[in-house]
């Protein structure tokens, strides 16, 4: 896929109209001369690029997904004829596709024989409503709705049957037209403009020098080509003709603005036009004050019921309960059953009036004001996964923050890893615990409509359902937290052997520093026991130096790795495959690290991994296999000095 210098000609990789219709479709991909691909849009504009080829990293710049994989191997050639991208399959029993899909998105699949169906690889761009003009005229897209594009309040789809193929392109048509110009009847009323929240706002804006929202307003209806305005920073922009590339983001989102969108009046709902005319106003005055009382009466209601049931169990699916103090203090029996504790607060169970159990959080270190604390805990309860710990609620009153979480039976992984007194996890249990653990990270990392980073990936913050599902708890706290989170994680008893080495170089942290937290207890997952440990002659034990050296050395007996209450049963497929992507986790560098869709890839079968070099921060530790201790190596020197000598600084050199 290249350009042929000689003829100046450029081959072109062009997508489907839709997922049956094989003719020529919206959407090609092609090779710029300066080393990158662009994605063009109808041949017209482009909206997405790779970046250019970078020849040290075997990778496009824009394309990172690129540089840790264990399938293709990418190349790029460049001459004075030609320049062209290329792959190969390591695996030639893999089955691998490359295409231009009808969606707007470059896309790279390979086959999975188990499940008899394509697996998507990576696409670009990330996001589907990042692909130009997706929707069409007055076509709205929403990454959280299962077909991305609807179409804007008063219009409708303009061909049904090519919506139901995904292809959007066509957009929508207005319900009723317009009232406007000088042949407009008399009895017909004017225009009105309804509001629309957390919008990214339509392309090719006209910026005017009007002053307020109605001045705003009042420019757009007198122009009948106008079909929308918006007022934000004291600027009115108006815009006429089709609207393209409106996004409507969730609720909350500080990148969201306000769009009005004109509208003939019989297709404004009385309760969304928050812009309407003047007469509008008067005529629905006596209607609103009306649903006003009767919305009071409501609400009055509600607030004494749910007093009333302790608040318990009163919300609909997916929102949040505000909860008093005094209701948390009833339910946990004033926080006497205490279930754990960590750097971000106690936990405590508790009972609701309506006899659910759940898990109470007594934050401490808050420094956030009453407006910050429930937008960030607004959005922490909008996360909903099969892995992740289910928020049901808050407190916030004064200096009492409280979260209310759901209960979890089986208790924290770390009970079940290194307790001596309980039945040792067994290996398909641990491995599924792995991968689900994994799922739920790469929700967090890619998934949410803003990127979460944990921050503090640990046995202790892995909780088990009933049936051993695992669920990634406290996840949001690290920006919940603020500032105050840097210094509770470094002071953090058992979380510092978890820590990725940019924590202490003091960079920027990106979801790499959660890879690597992942990296470490997927260690404890194999040998059942803590990382780090120190016999009573002061010797250092440290694991993951073990296991890397053994795995670099290609020794078959992995197995001896394994918890010795296992009794050696293990798949080893799955015990290599686990060493092996632990040890991807935890290199020295974030760029060498792989992503967590990769190794959800990776542990699912999916991907194959190959045998990762000796991070070189393990390196400085040498295993000694007869005395079954670590030797700590100083630069300086050839030679080792055992850790009876060297123990507090081969301690130190570990934690740090």
């Amino acid at each position: 896929m290249g350009i042929n210098k000689r003829t100046n000609r450029s081959q072109l990789l062009t997508s489907w109209k839709n997922q049956e219709d094989a003719a020529p479709g919206l959407f090609s991909l092609q090779l710029q001369p300066s080393s990158e691909y662009y994605i063009y849009w109808n041949m017209s504009e482009h909206f997405w690029t790779s970046g250019t080829w970078d020849p040290q990293g075997r990778l496009f710049s824009l394309v990172p997904e690129m540089r840790l994989n264990y399938i293709y191997n990418f190349s790029f050639v460049d001459n004075e004829n030609e320049s062209y991208f290329t792959y190969s399959v390591y695996n030639n029993s893999i089955l691998s596709r490359f295409i231009m899909d009808f969606s707007g998105q470059v896309k790279q699949l390979s086959w999975l024989e188990t499940t008899k169906q394509w697996n998507l690889f990576w696409s670009m761009p990330r996001q589907q409503c990042e692909v130009y003009r997706l929707c069409g005229p007055f076509g709205v897209c929403s990454e959280t709705t299962d077909n991305f594009c609807q179409c804007l309040q008063g219009f409708t789809q303009k061909s049904p049957s090519e919506w139901n193929l995904s292809d959007w392109s066509g957009g929508c048509r207005r319900v009723t037209n317009l009232s406007c110009g000088p042949n407009k009847p008399a009895n017909l009323r004017n225009d009105r403009f309804f509001e629309l929240t957390y919008m990214k706002l339509p392309e090719n804006p006209q910026s005017l020098g009007v002053e307020g929202t109605v001045g705003c307003q009042a420019v757009c209806l007198n122009n009948c080509s106008c079909t929308a305005y918006a007022y934000e920073d004291g600027t009115c922009s108006i815009w006429t003709g089709d609207l393209y590339n409106v996004q409507k983001y969730g609720q909350g989102n500080s990148n969201g603005k306000t769009l009005y969108l004109r509208l003939a009046a019989s297709d404004v709902p009385e309760s969304g036009n928050k812009s309407g005319t003047s007469a509008g106003i008067i005529a629905g005055s006596a209607t609103a004050a009306a649903a006003a009382v009767l919305l009071a009466i409501v609400l009055f209601g509600a607030w004494r019921w749910r007093r009333a049931a302790g608040r318990s169990s009163t919300s609909q699916e997916g929102s949040l309960l505000a909860f008093g103090y005094r209701d948390l203090q009833t339910a946990t029996r004033n926080f006497s059953e205490k279930l754990g504790g960590g750097g971000f607060g106690s936990v405590f169970k508790g009972t609701l009036a309506d006899s659910s159990i759940v898990a109470v959080k007594q934050l401490e270190g808050m420094s956030q004001g009453e407006k910050q604390f429930r937008t960030e805990v607004s959005t922490i309860g909008t996360i909903q996964h099969v892995n992740l710990v289910r928020l049901r609620g808050f407190c916030s009153e004064g200096t009492r923050k409280l979260l209310v979480y759901e209960y979890m039976p089986n208790r924290s992984l770390d009970f079940h890893l290194f307790s001596p007194s309980n039945a040792p996890l067994d290996w398909g249990t641990r491995y599924q615990i792995a991968l689900g653990t994994a799922r739920g990270l790469t929700y967090l990392h890619e998934k949410c409509r803003d990127c979460i980073i944990h921050c503090d990936i640990k046995p202790e913050n892995i909780l088990l359902d009933a049936e051993f599902c695992p669920k990634v708890a406290d996840f949001g706290l690290a920006k919940l937290m603020g500032r105050e989170f840097s210094r509770v994680l470094t002071t953090m008893r058992g979380t510092r052997g978890y820590l990725a080495p940019e924590w202490i170089s003091g960079v920027a942290i990106t979801t790499k520093a959660d890879v690597y937290s992942y990296g470490m207890m997927l260690f404890e997952f194999i040998s059942g026991r803590r990382n780090s440990q120190q016999s009573e002659d002061g010797r250092v034990h440290f694991f993951p130096t073990l296991a890397a050296k053994k795995l670099a050395e290609g020794k078959d007996d992995l197995i001896e790795l394994i918890d010795p209450r296992l009794e050696r049963a293990a798949d080893m497929d799955e015990l290599v495959r686990l060493c092996r992507v632990a040890c991807w986790c935890v290199q020295d560098e974030e760029k060498d690290r792989p992503s967590m869709g990769q190794v959800v890839q990776i542990l699912e079968g999916v991907v194959d991994v190959t045998t990762p070099p000796i991070p070189r921060s393990l390196q400085v530790f040498s295993y000694d296999e007869n005395q079954e201790h670590i030797v700590f190596f100083t630069e300086s020197s050839s030679s080792g000095l055992s850790s009876n000598s060297r123990s507090n600084t081969s301690t130190n050199s570990m934690t740090q």
